[in-house]
């Protein structure tokens, strides 16, 4: 099992989970984070961290995010690894809990 980043942390991008992984296993697109499935140790501590609440177990992601198991897998293979919390994008609370933001993720 494994943990998923969904369609809220796009354009917001806060940081906070990075900083209580044990593991490292998050990585860092423009407006986008994303956690390796494969270096996921299921160890919960990201969840609560998130403060647009956008981090779910792979078997809790709502069904209109399903999507966001692949893309995560994907992106984590080309982006960059992050280990260390930077400031939120700064217009993310504007972009908080806003819906059908997929379009807006940037490559």
């Amino acid at each position: 099992m494994t943990f998923v980043i969904g369609e809220n942390c796009i354009k917001c991008k806060y940081t906070d989970c990075v900083e209580v992984c044990p593991v490292d296993c998050f990585y860092e697109g423009p407006n986008f984070l994303v956690i390796h499935p494969d270096e996921c140790i299921d160890c919960a501590l990201c969840e609560p961290e998130c403060p647009a609440n956008a981090i779910f177990s792979e078997d809790e992601v709502p069904d209109d995010q399903q999507e966001y198991i692949e893309l995560n897998a994907e992106l984590s293979e080309v982006w960059p690894n992050i280990t260390e919390k930077k400031d939120p994008l700064p217009d993310a609370e504007q972009w908080d809990g806003v819906k059908g933001k997929l379009e807006h993720l940037e490559r």
